[in-house]
């Protein structure tokens, strides 16, 4: 008797152990495809280049030209809204004059100002606006010249930021800073109503 050595199907391995990229779920690699496309060349019901022969598909592209995007009352309403927020993106929002802290070195950026705080390390950014904001919070080391600030949010989750200063006089500058934004924008909710019972 003979046997055949290898396995019996043409179709490659597939799975974790052979591909380190391969999720299950997804799509087969683009060597099954160009098998399937194989396949669908033979099959009934297709031309000889494997497309399928429907009047149905022939059709739509018909449709398609008829019916040209903005002929709509809704079509022309939702490209009138895009055209607005592109508008309001490019006209950048007017300053006011309080105070801004801004403090970074070769890695890290911080800057707090008008709209919230926003942390900068390497290529990851992050911003809060001041509602979002449910404290921020300074520490130096003890030696050495790093800056931490830490914003916490109301949901129990902080971030915390260091910055390398050129020296360690920097830190009562930026801690002075720091707290004038803090006052000028950010509301802790300290000020209750006194006739509350």
């Amino acid at each position: 008797m003979e046997q055949r050595i290898g396995s019996s199907s043409s179709k490659p391995l597939e799975g974790a152990g052979f591909d380190p990229a391969f999720i299950p779920g997804l799509t087969a690699p683009a060597t099954g495809r160009e098998e399937d496309a194989k396949d669908t060349k033979d099959a009934p019901g297709t031309d000889g280049d494997g497309t399928v022969a429907d009047a149905a598909t022939e059709a739509a592209p018909e449709a398609e030209e008829s019916e040209k995007p903005g002929d709509s009352p809704a079509a022309e309403a939702a490209e009138a809204v895009e055209a607005a927020e592109e508008s309001e993106d490019d006209e950048p929002e007017p300053a006011p004059d309080g105070p801004v802290f801004e403090a970074s070195d070769r890695r890290a950026a911080l800057v707090a100002d008008h709209r919230g705080v926003r942390l900068r390390l390497d290529d990851q950014e992050c911003e809060f606006r001041w509602d979002e904001i449910g404290a921020v919070e300074t520490e130096t080391a003890r030696f050495g010249k790093r800056y931490t600030v830490t914003v916490h949010t109301p949901d129990r989750r902080w971030y915390p930021l260091e910055i390398d200063a050129d020296s360690r006089r920097r830190f009562a500058e930026w801690d002075a800073a720091l707290d004038k934004v803090l006052d000028a924008y950010f509301d802790d909710g300290a000020e209750e109503p006194a006739d509350r019972v």
